[in-house]
């Protein structure tokens, strides 16, 4: 009797990949929604670049609250989707409109002073990376490998057979 070994496959590495920026996406947006003193005011208030002003004007009082609130639910939605597999090409484009807003909100251009980050970058930064990261996600979607998709999928085969 032969024991054959699993190998560690792309797909697998895809699927660790998605869980990891689900995972952070997850926790970024649940910090926010049960931190009552958090707030995109300094993010968005030291905003530099060619997009500055936009940023700056999404600030004022009656705007703050929304901004706040409409971040750490995408923060969440993305995070769920990914962690479980399930609309993970939609979680993954969301993903990437925020970490565009991001990267975009705080460029890492070597001609600019890095306010407000996390180290010191010349053009490539973490938010650049992961929303890299997130359009391998898109290309190769691994929900109907290692997700809720997959179980969702098998329902809907012993339906279609049960019915027929």
């Amino acid at each position: 009797m032969e024991i054959s070994k699993k190998k560690w496959t792309l797909k697998d590495t895809i699927v660790l990949l998605r869980l990891f920026i689900g995972w952070h996406f997850l926790y970024e947006g649940v910090i926010k929604l049960y931190n009552p003193d958090w707030t995109s005011l300094g993010y968005l208030a030291s905003a530099q670049g060619p997009l500055q002003p936009v940023f700056t004007s999404l600030t004022g009082n009656s705007l703050l609250p929304w901004v706040d609130a409409l971040n750490w639910i995408a923060l969440i939605v993305v995070g769920v989707t990914l962690l479980l597999g399930v609309f993970e090409k939609v979680g993954a484009l969301v993903g990437i409109g925020l970490l565009s807003l991001y990267y975009l909100a705080h460029p890492s251009f070597p001609w600019l002073d890095q306010v407000n980050v996390e180290g010191s970058y010349w053009f490539v930064n973490k938010n650049l990376i992961e929303l890299v990261a997130c359009i391998v996600v898109i290309q190769f979607p691994t929900g109907h490998y290692f997700g809720l998709t997959r179980f969702l999928n098998k329902n809907n085969k012993l339906t279609k057979t049960k019915i027929s």
